[in-house]
């Protein structure tokens, strides 16, 4: 009865306004890259009395790594989604390219943005099917050369059907590091203007993980990227830290500029540093270090 009434509520709310066929961006639309959050605060609807955001301003130029930090609950991923749209500001403006998001058809908006989450959703088609649901009208070569940068290529070759391999539902005949490659590769393939991350290695081994990096670094070459950071040592070569704490932006700047203060990002950093020298295998500790 629960699960019959969840539905029933799904069908009775207002449908988003996108397009349901093959979205082509007009040249109107083309963004470069450059995003702004000016003076956005935010409550989700179910607690309006608990602000998430508050006036929180920032700002990415094209091209730029961001690497967004900060304690559980500061409104990390708040920052995501509204970044796709899925909710409205309270009050403030985001804009694209120095235009308001409003003025972009959602559809045109998310069809130039890619997110690779955490815990990768696959469908449980083939492998080709996963990756060309970046761009379903892609090319053999366009497949392959997306899975190659993603460093997916070798592994797809090694399965007996290749890229005609069924993954199984939400892709668990693969594994953590091979599902988020796919993800990767697909978020190669649509060719994203902007990038968001949500700590894409962290529940990944250490050959996984530097293979999965190293895909990364692929796909965030010469684009605007949002990475969702909850492990410090991954985001030290970002353009720019924004430390999120209670719905503001504490501190901003390189890891070296952070570092040379003693504000909440250095002492988080420090902690980190000592939980994993207490917890963590020689091996993975000398990779953190390096």
């Amino acid at each position: 009865m629960g699960a019959t009434q969840s539905v029933r509520e799904i069908l009775r709310s207002k449908g988003e306004d996108v397009e349901l066929d093959e979205i082509v961006v007009e040249p109107q639309y083309v963004l470069k890259g450059n995003v702004r959050f000016e003076q956005v605060a935010f409550s989700y609807p179910s607690r309006k009395d608990v602000p998430v955001l508050r006036n929180l301003t920032l700002t990415a130029k094209d091209g730029e790594q961001i690497a967004i930090v900060g304690p559980s609950g500061a409104g990390k991923s708040t920052i995501a989604s509204l970044l796709l749209h899925f909710y409205e500001p309270d009050s403030g403006t985001v804009y694209f390219d120095e235009r308001p998001a409003a003025a972009f058809p959602l559809s045109q908006l998310r069809r130039q943005m890619a997110f690779v989450p955490q815990e990768v959703i696959l469908f449980g088609g083939s492998i080709r099917e996963n990756i060309a649901y970046g761009k379903p009208h892609a090319t053999e070569e366009e497949i392959i050369a997306a899975a190659r940068s993603a460093n997916a290529h070798e592994f797809i070759q090694r399965f007996p059907e290749q890229y005609e391999t069924i993954v199984g539902e939400r892709g668990i005949k693969l594994s953590g590091g091979q599902r988020q490659r796919i993800a990767i590769a697909r978020a190669i393939l649509k060719d994203p203007a902007i990038l968001i991350l949500d700590e894409a290695t962290s529940s990944l081994d250490s050959e996984s993980e530097q293979l999965v990096q190293e895909a990364l670094d692929n796909l965030m070459k010469g684009r605007t990227s949002f990475v969702i950071a909850h492990r410090l040592s991954t985001i030290r070569n970002a353009n720019k830290i924004v430390l999120i704490d209670k719905g503001i932006v504490s501190e901003a700047g390189t890891h070296t500029e952070l570092m040379a203060h003693n504000g909440l990002y250095r002492k988080l950093n420090e902690m980190q540093f000592e939980f994993g020298v207490v917890t963590q295998s020689p091996a993975v500790k000398d990779m953190e270090e390096e």
